[in-house]
């Protein structure tokens, strides 16, 4: 590993520490306090991710991309049976993943924010999606699993990004954990209906 590497390493080690003791506030992370922290110029920051607000994006990025390895199962686990229908696993998975962005707000909202203005294929969006697809387990195509994940994870981020006026225009209270369990509970369900399913047939052709 170059010296660079080290370097550019360390200041995301030491950031990543401080966006978890800080609570993810990062107007209390100051480019003045990374660079004392990991013992580096203060110009190396914008040396290597051209600002403070890139090298906080890109990791808030891992530290959710690790969180939510905990939500998805390793492939090998697809074939156990874990007594639950796919539509409660997925409710089940689904809840978790949405306590986490309430639980970690500012963190959450960095997320979701970057990957619309810059969608990739190893964005925390796409990583969720791809783990919920592995919660649906029966016959229905991938076209259709992807569909469904696609748009469970777009409703939940566009609700949280809207979660001051839900209860106005959704009927949802989402700071409260009950209500968002029955969002949750109420968008999978949707999903599931089998008049929405119907439209699966486009894809099996």
């Amino acid at each position: 590993m170059s010296d660079n590497e080290i370097i550019k390493n360390r200041i995301i080690e030491i950031t990543t520490e401080l966006l978890k003791e800080y609570g993810g506030n990062t107007k209390k992370i100051t480019s003045r306090l990374i660079s004392e922290k990991a013992g580096i110029g203060l110009g190396s920051i914008n040396y290597f991710f051209g600002s403070k607000e890139k090298l906080i994006t890109e990791c808030v990025q891992r530290i959710i991309n690790k969180l939510l390895i905990g939500f998805t199962p390793q492939i090998t686990d697809l074939s156990e049976s874990d007594g639950l229908s796919d539509k409660a696993r997925l409710i089940s998975w689904a809840s978790q993943t949405f306590d986490f962005l309430f639980e970690h707000q500012e963190i959450a909202c960095i997320s979701i924010l970057s990957d619309m203005q810059n969608y990739l294929a190893d964005s925390n969006s796409i990583y969720t999606q791809k783990g919920f697809v592995f919660a649906i387990r029966t016959k229905k195509n991938e076209k259709t699993k992807k569909l469904l994940a696609f748009i469970l994870v777009s409703a939940m981020q566009t609700a949280f990004l809207a979660k001051n006026i839900a209860k106005d225009i959704l009927g949802y209270d989402l700071y409260s954990k009950s209500e968002r369990d029955l969002f949750i509970s109420d968008t999978v369900t949707l999903l599931f209906d089998d008049k929405f399913s119907k439209g699966e047939a486009a894809y099996e052709k």
